[in-house]
């Protein structure tokens, strides 16, 4: 080798030498801040560590120790909580993917996940594992903590798979089986727990847990004597939660052993799951109640089941029905059995809860349905039952007790056998009633008639017989109603009869109407001798004697009868008097009749016969040539009463004294006045007539033919062929040919309409109409009556056409005709008739205050039945009512109360209920429901009604069961009503959102 060569490798060897020493050193460097960050990293300086991890990474020399670094970087950001954890560890696994640290990355953030009880977090890595690379420990511990994340997180099929492997580990077999147990008994295998916990339960740290799921085993072993033992052990050692479910246990297991008052303090002191109850721990503490016979604790638990759809709801229902007959609330029982019987799940109880639902029901009344019908459908449904023969004998009683007699009479139908006839008999004559009381005269004469084909019992006989003819009287029919009465008075039996007491009375009156005076006297005057008591009536039979001995001429007997009714002094008064001194008048003692004539002016302000008496008084002074001080009284007449019928023939009168006295002019001017005035009256016809004379005594026939072509209504060459035609109808009229008087008076309109006799022609073949219930065909000529001056056919025409504008509903209508009836009538029952129509016809159109004024003028009369008092009080019930106005409405429905019946009534029952609710008498308003159901039930809108308030009542006494029980058989059985229907579910939704506070087994209301 030549020198330089030499120097050559020497030189190179030198370099190599020196670089290699400084690699070296520089590695060494590299190695030392490792082991630096690693150490800092070991005693878990994460954050420094991980800044020095990040230094060395960006000047590793080799992947190995740069794949390191970015490990325990992201292994710091991962104890560290960093966002970016996750991710990072993810880079590294997917950058690095031949690193040795990879495996181990993922059971190490898994395993930092877990011990931090991140157990999502950890699974995702565990899952990420590969377990065949790592040693046994580590693979025990993988599979203990797999599993136990399993088990948290509920996925017992895993966590067992996982568990299941290391069962038998030194190192974790007794939790892998204490975890395997609790699944086992959380899954209901008690077999497969016990045999776990055995295995465990020599190990002091699971003993305390262990004697509670021990106990629980035990208990849904049926071993209630050991669970009992283990429960009372563990009760000291045990935290508040536990302890509660403790006593559950204990308390249950006494249940189960029938030891109820053992059990009793124990149920009482569990506080539920979460608070809240089921419906299955309400039943055993109130069934524990019930044992015990403390009925107002069983109702107090039991009464908190709602929703309940199974064996234990049917179970505690009836037994809360059984509670309450105990406690003697067979309202309450009602529904509870209703309920029982409505489920299906134990048969026998469900027979039993339909006994008990159909008694009660008789006893009680049914507001969901007639009695009847649920007696009818106990048996259908049990046609073989022990209690056969009592229900049948029930069901027969209860057609009549229900009162709803409709439903009764389609029970009844069909059913031949002798004690459901004689039932039919009493309910058909029932219906009838009811029907007569409503003013259906018709239909209850139908149901008389139905009753009378069962002569069953001689007593409804005798009063069928009665109240049919009663019937007939009121349909004008007094032939019938006089035979009727007749046959009444010759039954036997009749003479027991409430009816009897006024049979002469109605006699009497029958003749009155037949105009036979004779025999109407006889029999007034044999009511007037027997009866004593009955004042209005005995009062009003003097009226009537009077007024029969009255046109029977008998003055002075019509006197005397007028004097005892006057002495009476309960119902018109006024008219007796008036009557009177007519009487006297005809009796021949003019200068009397005078003097009284002028008392009863003064005496009787606001009578209605005080226009009357002015117009008498004026004629008698007339007659005593006392003219001065009879067109004084004429005068004051028209000027006091410009609506009254006699205003026409007083100024006829006055022009007839002027006349008479030959003042001609003013004769002439009254006659005129009368004539224009009051065109188309048989006052202004002969107004006419009479001038027609003075105008021929004064030779003045040009000025009186002038006159009369200003007058529309005299035609007078026409005159003889009015009359005639007129006449003719006339006739056809009076002998009752009805038919032909129609045509003919209707041709006479055609021919004459403005002819002398059309105002009586329009009012008599409107009365023809009307007979006939033609009465769209009687209007128009009733109201061409109405719209001429007052005559003597104005009252009655207006009578009859406001009825028809009220029975077609044309309140609007009705009102201007009723106002001038109010005013110019001269019966005192038209006035009433005129009041009465008022205030429901202003009622009708939300005119609430009209409405009650006219009310309160109804009731100022002294001489109106119990229906139409009943009716003023309720317009002004229900117009307080509608104005918000609940004192006065609550007062006017007290009222109502004490005269109603039917629907009037049922109404005011509920109202009382409903006050009754809102004052916070919530029993006595229950009470109140009770008897609308059991005495109304045939109304059905407000037995609804009546439930709804019922269902208020019970849940404010703390009934929850009652309440929605109630309510959700109102939602089910009235469905027509949809406001009722309507308040109900909104009733329901509160409760039950309420209730699913504490009552786990109730959903709430959506």
């Amino acid at each position: 080798m030549s020198l330089n060569r030499v120097f050559l490798f020497i030189l190179t060897l030198c370099f190599c030498v020196v670089t290699y020493a400084q690699q070296s050193a520089a590695y060494t460097n590299e190695l030392v801040d490792y082991q630096k960050a690693l150490s800092l990293y070991n005693n878990q300086q994460y954050l420094a560590a991980q800044t020095l991890f990040k230094q060395l990474k960006k000047t590793a020399k080799t992947d190995v120790l740069e794949s390191d670094c970015v490990f325990y970087i992201a292994n710091c950001a991962v104890r560290l909580n960093q966002q970016n954890a996750d991710t990072l560890m993810e880079d590294f696994v997917e950058d690095y993917p031949t690193s040795t640290k990879r495996n181990t990355a993922f059971v190490d953030v898994a395993d930092y996940y877990f011990t931090n009880g991140k157990y999502a977090y950890a699974k995702k890595w565990y899952d990420k594992v590969d377990e065949n690379s790592l040693a046994g420990n580590e693979r025990e511990k993988f599979n203990f903590n797999n599993g136990y994340v399993a088990f948290t997180t509920k996925n017992y099929k895993d966590a067992r798979k996982y568990l299941s492997r290391i069962e038998n580990s030194k190192k974790y077999g007794s939790q892998a089986k204490y975890y395997i147990g609790f699944m086992a008994y959380e899954g209901d295998d008690y077999d497969q727990a016990t045999q776990y916990f055995d295995q465990v339960s020599d190990q002091e740290k699971y003993q305390e847990k262990l004697s509670y799921y021990q106990a629980d085993l035990n208990f849904k072993l049926g071993k209630f004597e050991k669970a009992i033992e283990l429960a009372k052990e563990q009760l000291p050692k045990s935290n508040r939660d536990e302890i509660s479910e403790l006593n559950k246990i204990i308390g249950e297991s006494y249940f189960n052993l029938e030891q109820y008052e053992e059990a009793l303090p124990y149920l009482k002191e569990y506080q539920g799951k979460r608070g809240k109850w089921s419906n299955t721990d309400y039943y055993q503490l109130g069934y524990t109640y019930y044992k015990q016979k403390d009925y107002d604790n069983a109702v107090a638990e039991f009464s908190k089941i709602i929703d309940g759809q199974d064996t234990v709801a049917q179970n505690a229902y009836y037994h809360l029905g059984e509670s309450y007959v105990h406690l003697n609330k067979k309202q309450e029982a009602l529904n509870a059995f209703r309920n029982a019987s409505q489920m299906t799940y134990d048969l026998k109880v469900q027979e039993d809860a339909w006994l008990n639902y159909a008694k009660i029901s008789y006893e009680i009344g049914n507001p969901y349905q007639s009695v009847p019908q649920v007696l009818t459908q106990y048996l259908e449904t049990y046609p073989d039952t022990a209690y056969k023969d009592e229900i049948e004998t029930l069901l027969i009683d209860s057609y009549i007790t229900s009162k709803n007699y409709k439903e009764a009479l389609e029970l009844l139908e069909g059913k031949n056998s002798f004690e459901n006839k004689k039932a039919y008999q009493k309910v058909a004559f029932y219906r009838g009633i009811e029907l007569y009381n409503e003013g259906n005269y018709q239909e209850a004469q139908d149901f008389f008639n139905k009753s009378l084909k069962e002569e069953i019992n001689p007593t409804y006989t005798a009063r069928a017989i009665f109240w049919k003819a009663e019937t007939n009287y009121n349909l004008s029919n007094y032939n019938d109603a006089l035979i009727g009465f007749k046959q009444f008075k010759q039954i036997e039996e009749a003479t027991a009869t409430k009816e009897a007491v006024n049979i002469d009375y109605n006699l009497a009156y029958t003749y009155f109407k037949q105009k036979n005076y004779s025999q109407a006297i006889t029999f007034f005057n044999q009511f007037i001798n027997n009866n004593s008591n009955d004042n209005i009536r005995l009062n009003d039979a003097y009226l009537r004697l009077g007024d029969v001995n009255f046109v029977s001429s008998k003055y002075n007997d019509a006197i005397n009868a007028y004097s005892e009714a006057i002495k009476i002094n309960q119902v018109n008064s006024d008219y007796a008097f008036f009557q009177k001194t007519m009487s006297i008048g005809y009796a021949g003692n003019s200068d009397k009749k005078i003097t009284d004539l002028n008392t009863f002016i003064e005496r009787y302000p606001k009578s209605t016969l005080r226009d009357d008496a002015m117009y008498e008084l004026g004629n008698s002074l007339v007659k005593a040539n006392r003219n001065s001080e009879a067109l004084n009284m004429y005068n004051k007449l028209n000027n006091e009463y410009r609506m009254s019928t006699f205003v026409p023939k007083a100024k006829l009168r006055q022009g007839l004294v002027h006349y008479n006295s030959g003042t001609n002019d003013k004769a002439l001017t009254k006659f005129k006045q009368v004539a224009e005035e009051f065109p188309n009256t048989p006052e202004a016809n002969q107004a006419v007539a009479t001038a027609r004379l003075i105008y021929i005594d004064l030779g003045q026939v040009d000025a009186y033919a002038a006159w009369v072509q200003t007058l529309d209504y005299v035609e007078v060459t026409d005159a003889d062929l009015d009359n005639t035609t007129y006449e003719s109808a006339e006739k056809k009229y009076l002998d009752g040919q009805s038919d032909a008087a129609i045509r003919q008076f209707n041709g006479y309109l055609n021919e004459f309409p403005k002819g002398l006799h059309a105002l009586q022609t329009h009012f008599y073949v409107a009365q023809l109409y009307f007979k006939k219930d033609l009465k769209e065909n009687a209007l128009p000529h009733y109201i061409e009556v109405v719209n001429r001056t007052s005559n003597e056919f104005t009252e009655e025409a207006l009578l009859r056409a406001s009825q028809i504008q009220l029975e077609q509903k044309s309140w609007n209508k009705a009102i201007p005709l009723l106002e001038r009836l109010e005013v110019q009538a001269s019966f005192p029952q038209n006035v009433v008739f005129a009041q009465s129509n008022l205030m429901k016809a202003n009622y009708q159109l939300e005119q609430y205050k009209q409405a009650v004024s006219y009310a309160e003028k109804v009731l100022e009369q002294n001489t109106i039945d119990n229906k139409i008092k009943s009716d003023a009080y309720l317009i002004i019930a229900r117009s307080a009512i509608k104005t918000d106005d609940e004192p006065k409405a609550e007062q006017a429905y007290q009222e109502v109360e004490k005269t109603a019946t039917g629907e009037a009534a049922a109404e005011a029952m509920f109202y009382k209920a409903y006050f009754q609710h809102k004052e916070g008498d919530f029993e006595t308003s229950n009470s109140t429901v009770q008897n609308l159901a059991k005495n109304f039930s045939g109304y059905k809108y407000y037995s609804a009604k009546g439930l709804v308030v019922m269902a208020k009542n019970h849940y404010q006494l703390g009934d929850a069961f009652q309440a929605t029980y109630i309510l959700e058989s109102v939602i089910e059985n009235f469905k027509d009503y949809d406001d009722v229907v309507a308040e109900a579910q909104s009733e329901l939704s509160k409760i039950k959102t309420e209730e699913a506070k504490t009552n786990m087994s109730v959903q709430p209301e959506d």
